[in-house]
This record gives structure tokens, sequence and C-alpha cells, in this order.
């Protein structure tokens, strides 16, 4: 959950993670359940890094970066749609057509918004900002992280300051609901 470095190290880490759990659902047979835990452990990375992208990274790249709040919306466009798709996928089970079609789905959103970050987002806010900034910026979007909700909540606002008011409590009931069912906790 957090790695340590710049925002962008952080961030970029996540996005390997991602990929990881991507290529271990996709190893396993279509019917295995194991691809439940591994679908409910790529949802609780996906939730946690989006709300504090949305909490630190798109805030400073709307403030510092040339066209900054196109890039943040378009990327609040993409955690959009991956929220919608992840709050459907929560309600299939491995061996359902749906639970395919909507990882492939998944899949094919997420590459699109990492390609986009990591070829364009990060390096226009490398060129903005001081390696002491993306530091501070990485503290940020790590301690974020920490209390983020697990869970999608597709209706919460994505937005400062109301994301950053609600998310810590979300993310306290999410915790308690996995606590209690023992999601993510064979993670």
């Amino acid at each position: 959950m957090g790695h340590g470095g710049n925002v962008i190290s952080e961030l970029t880490t996540d996005h390997r993670e991602v990929d990881e759990l991507f290529a271990q659902i996709e190893a396993l047979p279509a019917d295995d359940q194991d691809r439940r835990r591994l679908a409910d452990q790529l949802t609780m990375e996906l939730i946690r890094h989006s709300v504090a992208e949305e909490a630190y990274l798109y805030p400073t790249v709307r403030r510092y970066v040339d066209d900054g709040d196109d890039l943040a919306d378009k990327e609040l466009a993409d955690h959009a749609e991956v929220e919608r798709l992840l709050k459907e996928l929560e309600g299939c089970e491995p061996g359902d057509g749906r639970f395919e079609s909507l990882v492939t789905q998944l899949k094919a959103s997420v590459t699109t918004h990492v390609a986009d970050e990591e070829g364009h987002l990060f390096p226009a806010l490398a060129d903005v900002c001081s390696p002491e900034a993306l530091e501070k910026l990485g503290e940020k979007v790590r301690s974020a992280k920490k209390t983020a909700p697990t869970r999608p909540h597709p209706s919460a606002p994505d937005t400062p300051p109301a994301n950053k008011l609600l998310a810590p409590g979300a993310g306290m009931v999410d915790r308690v609901r996995d606590l209690l069912t023992g999601r993510g906790q064979n993670a």
C-alpha cells in the first residue's frame, strides 16, 4: 500500500502491483474461486490508489501543470469508469460470464489510464515540481491510502474538499466490513 519515494515512484509502483494482480487473475481457470479473492484485492488497491490521487495528485496537477484542469478532469472521468466497473464486479462470482467480461473491461480501462498518467501526466508534473515537492506529495498520497475506502463508492465526491472530508469515514466503515467478512485477509 505504501512504498516510499516521490509521488511518481509511489504511484508507478502501485501501477505495477495492479498489473500483477490482473496477471494472477487471468492465469487462473475461469471458475477458480481464488479469482474472487484476487478481484477483491485488486479492488482494494485500485480504490485506495484512486482516492489518494483524487485528494492530492489531481489538485496539484490543476494548480501547476499547463492544461492541468483538462488533464485532471480526464483522469477523474477514467476513475469514475473504473469505479463503476468495480462496483459491478463486486456482485459477480468466478465462472459467471459477467465476471470475465468485467475483468477484461476493467483491465482495458486501467491500462489506458496508466499509460496516460505515466506517458503524459507524470512527466508534466515532474517538469513543474521540485524534487522536494514531489517527495512531500508522495508522503501525502501514502497517508491518504492508509485511511482510504477499500470498496467502490461511485456516488462519493471525487474532488476536494468533500472527498478529503468523507473518504476517511467511508474508509473506516469499509475496513470494519472487510475485517468482519475476512475480505482482503488472505492477500
